[in-house]
């Protein structure tokens, strides 16, 4: 077989899990025969190895001629072609996996973004990505088309081909990019997202949810579900000029991301986490002043503590 390595590899898996007559996973199968036509190739040259097998002749126990005299033959002893595809393909797992861990170790460029600074990146497809305070994304060195967002919040503006969509891994979760310009946050076991331009696919293999410009997906962890509503799209990424808008978010999340963009710790008491937050704010300047104007847009009190502040009502 002339396969990607890791695309046989999950063929052979494929074939293994199936031999098992509870298997179910038929909807995930067709999905991931269709998602590429290298995939079905794989498999059904592997599925055609499995025919072929049916035609081998039953093995039995050892020849006559070794068998002592006075001994009565066994009964045959046939070996399962089942059992012998089964070895064969587990074998042939590990070495494609070892043939993968030697030609293609995985190459990764961690970039990290301390609390108040900015960084942009440009791959090598001509996207970029913008990185707010407080943040770290893992870039594929060998699939320039695929980020992880392990923390903080990202703008992705993005280069779009058909045939190899952008995808960012967040949490558990993928984005699929639809020609775009969009912000992913991540924080506290919560993933935002909001486009600017364009649309992404959320979760494609299962959830399926297109969020389109002018709209914002969240999501909690532990199986939440995902609310899509409105947002302004012309301030998506607002935060690279200073300049926040909402429209109903959590003050808890304001405060994370003026804390993100400004490096100035604020925090929020358990009574006004959930207060929503609708309007604009400029960061920058003089940082009581910005705090107070915090406080005064979101009804709160500011209190200034060590190392930071806290608003509570």
């Amino acid at each position: 077989m002339t396969h990607e390595p890791t695309i046989e590899a999950t063929a052979i898996d494929w074939l293994i899990r199936q031999r098992d007559p509870a298997f179910a996973d038929w909807e995930r199968f067709a999905d991931w025969l269709a998602a590429d036509p290298a995939h079905a190739g794989a498999y059904h040259e592997l599925a055609l190895l499995d025919g072929d097998l049916e035609m081998l002749p039953a093995q039995n126990g050892a020849p006559a001629n070794d068998m002592p005299a006075n001994d009565t033959p066994a009964a045959p002893a046939r070996i399962s072609r089942r059992w012998w595809l089964g070895g064969a393909l587990a074998a042939s797992l590990a070495v494609v996996a070892g043939v993968g861990v030697l030609r293609h170790a995985p190459q990764t460029q961690r970039i990290e973004t301390a609390m108040g600074e900015t960084r942009t990146v440009a791959l090598a497809d001509g996207s970029r990505i913008a990185l707010n305070g407080g943040s770290a994304i893992l870039l594929d060195e060998d699939d320039p088309r695929r980020a992880t967002l392990e923390r903080g919040q990202a703008l992705f503006h993005v280069v779009h081909r058909d045939d190899a969509p952008f995808r960012v891994s967040v949490g558990t979760a993928q984005i699929v990019d639809v020609g775009t310009v969009f912000d992913v946050t991540r924080a506290d076991g919560r993933t935002v997202v909001a486009v600017s331009e364009g649309a992404v696919v959320y979760n494609p293999a299962s959830s399926n949810l297109r969020v389109d410009a002018g709209r914002r997906l969240t999501v909690d962890d532990g199986g939440g579900q995902a609310v899509i509503g409105p947002v302004s799209a012309g301030a998506v990424g607002g935060w690279q000029a200073g300049q926040l808008v909402y429209d109903g978010a959590p003050l808890s999340m304001v405060a994370a991301e003026v804390e993100r963009t400004t490096g100035v710790r604020i925090r929020t008491s358990p009574g006004a986490a959930a207060i929503p937050f609708r309007g604009a704010f400029q960061t920058g300047g003089d940082e009581a002043r910005m705090v107070d104007d915090l406080a005064a847009l979101s009804g709160t009190r500011a209190t200034r503590e060590t190392g930071g502040w806290t608003l509570s009502r």
